[in-house]
């Protein structure tokens, strides 16, 4: 995908999906007065619907609640500490990560205590743009920093089996599983 390609999805049905995303749970008739309210779109829960279908199907979202990988690039950033700055500077840096809507999982592995996070752009150009203001913003915090593209993304969602193993954690759980069974 270069810069200038993109998944063709209109604004109205960003909007859509931005509210499906942020109410997964809500009735179709629920997003409608939402959407009308938050946006000023003005659609019948019928339409919504049709929508949310359409959009499934062209598989702009592969679950109710997550957009198509499609619609995002992904990469990798590490970042290794100047450990004299660390206790300064970790607090703003981490907030500032937790918060950023671009950051979609931010974790610490391995043995150097490196951050780690998944972030989403839409083009290399907003990427390096965030890069640089984080640069700014923290750098005195940062000792190294890596940054990996992820081409390819083959799984992006989460599947509802993973939920068995916290049932089967409890015995009211094991009994959802039994009775589904």
């Amino acid at each position: 995908m270069n810069d200038d390609d993109s998944f063709d999805v209109s604004p109205r049905d960003i909007a859509i999906l931005k509210a499906r995303v942020d109410n997964p749970t809500s009735s179709t008739r629920e997003l409608s007065q939402l959407l009308e309210e938050e946006y000023g779109i003005s659609l019948s829960h019928n339409r919504i619907n049709e929508i949310l279908r359409t959009m499934s199907e062209e598989e702009v979202f592969r679950e109710m609640v997550l957009p198509n990988r499609e619609i995002f690039r992904h990469y990798l950033f590490r970042v290794s500490f100047n450990f004299p700055n660390f206790e300064d500077h970790w607090r703003d840096c981490y907030e500032a990560l937790q918060n950023d809507p671009h950051v979609l999982m931010f974790f610490t592995a391995d043995t150097d205590y490196q951050w780690h996070a998944i972030a989403q752009f839409r083009t290399d150009d907003q990427m390096e743009s965030w890069v640089h203001d984080f640069f700014i913003d923290h750098g005195d915090l940062i000792s190294d920093f890596h940054n990996t593209m992820l081409h390819s993304v083959h799984k992006f969602q989460t599947e509802s089996a993973v939920f068995d193993d916290i049932l089967a954690e409890t015995e009211e759980g094991q009994e959802y599983l039994e009775h589904g069974e």
